[in-house]
C-alpha cells in the first residue's frame, strides 16, 4: 500500500470519528457558541478610494494613462502650482485603488490594514509611497484616510526584453495605513430588546442545540426562528456585555453533516459524519497510455558544403505504448462506511484519483447517503 492512500485512509477514519448524528449530546466533545456563527450586526464594512502613489523607479504608469496625468495635475493644482494634464510626463507616479474593511465597533483614531492595487499601465509599485487618500464606504461618506510606504513582496525588472519578476508587483499593502475618522454605529440590540444570533452553517438541529443551550444556562430565553438564526430575549436589567460572554461561552456539540468533499486538483477526499454506503457493487478496470519520443540528431558531416539547403536536422522517433489491466470487482455488504470502502480500495491497491472517481460513481448509482462536494 502507498504512503500516499495510507494517509489518505487515516485521514477519512479521523474526520468519521466522533458521535453520530443522533448520539446524545457530550458536553467535553461541546464547541463554543462564538464558533459556530456571529451575533447580528457584528460585521465589516468594506472601504474603497482612490489615490496615487508616487516615489516610483521609472516603473509608474506611462503617459498613456491620461487618468494618471490629470490625476497629478489635479495634485499639484491644490498646492498652487497649475501644469497641464497634456504636459505630465513622468513615469514615477500610479494610480491605485486603496482598499480596507472598517470592523465592527471601530473608533475614531483607530489604525486599518490597507491593501493597495494598480489600476493602469505601472509595472511595479516596489519602492513607492501612497499620498493621502479618502476611503468612503457604501454610504459615499469618508470614514477613514490613508497614507503612507506601501510594502510590496516581490519585484520586476527589465532590460532590453529580459524579464524577472517575483510574485505580484503591482499589488501592495501599507501595514495600520489607514485612521479612522468616522465609525460606523454597531447595534447587537434590536429595539424589542432582543438579539439574533446568526449560524455560520445553518441547520434546524444546530439551531435548536443552541437554543436550548441557552435556555438551560439561564442566559435569556432563546428560540430557533429559522435554520439560519437563533433569538435571544435579553432581560431589561441585564448587563449587554456580560450577557454575550455567557452565551458566547456556552458549549454545544455541532451536528455531523453526512457530507463527502472532493478536491480534484489535489487528489483531496474528506468524509464529514457518519458517512453510509449501501450495498455495492464495483468493477474497476486500468489502461494505461504510454508515449514516449526521442529526438535524433542528423548530422550530414561528409556532405557540409556542398548544396546551401544541407544542413543538421532533429528528427522525433515516437513510441506509443498501450497497457490494459484487468479488471478488479470489489462487492460490499450493505452498513457500511466511506471508510470501510476505502480500506478495502486500499487492499487492492486503487489510487487515490481513482478513489474519487469510484466515489462520484456510487453517488450517481444512490448507493452513497451523503452530500458530495467537488471543489
Amino acid at each position: 500500500m502507498s504512503p500516499r492512500l495510507v494517509s489518505f485512509t487515516a485521514l477519512l477514519l479521523l474526520a468519521l470519528a466522533g458521535p453520530a448524528s443522533g448520539a446524545a449530546e457530550d458536553r467535553s466533545a461541546g464547541i463554543p457558541i462564538k464558533d459556530l456563527g456571529r451575533i447580528e450586526g457584528w460585521r465589516g464594512n468594506a472601504l474603497v478610494g482612490y489615490g496615487l502613489v508616487t516615489g516610483l523607479a521609472g516603473t509608474g504608469d506611462s503617459p498613456r494613462n491620461r487618468a494618471t496625468r490629470q490625476s497629478i495635475s489635479n495634485m499639484l493644482a491644490q498646492f498652487g502650482m497649475y501644469v497641464p494634464a497634456d504636459q505630465v510626463q513622468s513615469r514615477n507616479a500610479a494610480a491605485v485603488m486603496v482598499t480596507a474593511t472598517l470592523p465592527p465597533f471601530a473608533r475614531a483614531g483607530d489604525r486599518l490594514d490597507v491593501t493597495v492595487t494598480s489600476i493602469g499601465d505601472a509595472k511595479s509599485l516596489l519602492g513607492g509611497s501612497l499620498l493621502l487618500a479618502p476611503l468612503r464606504g457604501p454610504d459615499n461618506q469618508v470614514h477613514a484616510l490613508a497614507q503612507g510606504a506601501v510594502a510590496v513582496g516581490g519585484y520586476q525588472y527589465e532590460l532590453y526584453g529580459n524579464l524577472q519578476q517575483k510574485n505580484h508587483p503591482t499589488v501592495g499593502a501599507i501595514p495600520l495605513g489607514a485612521t479612522v475618522e468616522r465609525a460606523v454605529e454597531t447595534r447587537v440590540l434590536s429595539e424589542n430588546g432582543t438579539l439574533r444570533f446568526v449560524l455560520a452553517d445553518p441547520d434546524y438541529t444546530m439551531a435548536d442545540r443552541i437554543a436550548g443551550a441557552i435556555n438551560r444556562e439561564g442566559a435569556g430565553t432563546a428560540r430557533a426562528n429559522d435554520a439560519s438564526t437563533v433569538e435571544v430575549a435579553v432581560p431589561r436589567d441585564a448587563n449587554l456585555p456580560a450577557l454575550l460572554t455567557r452565551i458566547e461561552a456556552i458549549s454545544v456539540v455541532p451536528v455531523q453533516r453526512a457530507r463527502v468533499v472532493i478536491n480534484e486538483r489535489t487528489g483531496t477526499v474528506v468524509a464529514g459524519g457518519d458517512v453510509r454506503v449501501s450495498m455495492v457493487t464495483i468493477s474497476h478496470g486500468e489502461l494505461k497510455v504510454s508515449i514516449t519520443t526521442d529526438y535524433l540528431t542528423s548530422q550530414p558531416l561528409f556532405v557540409r558544403g556542398l548544396a546551401p539547403d544541407v544542413r543538421t536536422t532533429v528528427v522525433p522517433s515516437t513510441r506509443v505504448e498501450v497497457a490494459e489491466g484487468g479488471a478488479r470487482t470489489l462487492s460490499l455488504p450493505g452498513n457500511n462506511t466511506v471508510a470501510d470502502l476505502v480500506a478495502a480500495l486500499a487492499r487492492v491497491k486503487t489510487s487515490t484519483r481513482d478513489t474519487i472517481s469510484i466515489l462520484q460513481a456510487i453517488k450517481a448509482a444512490g448507493a452513497l447517503h451523503a452530500e458530495l462536494v467537488i471543489q
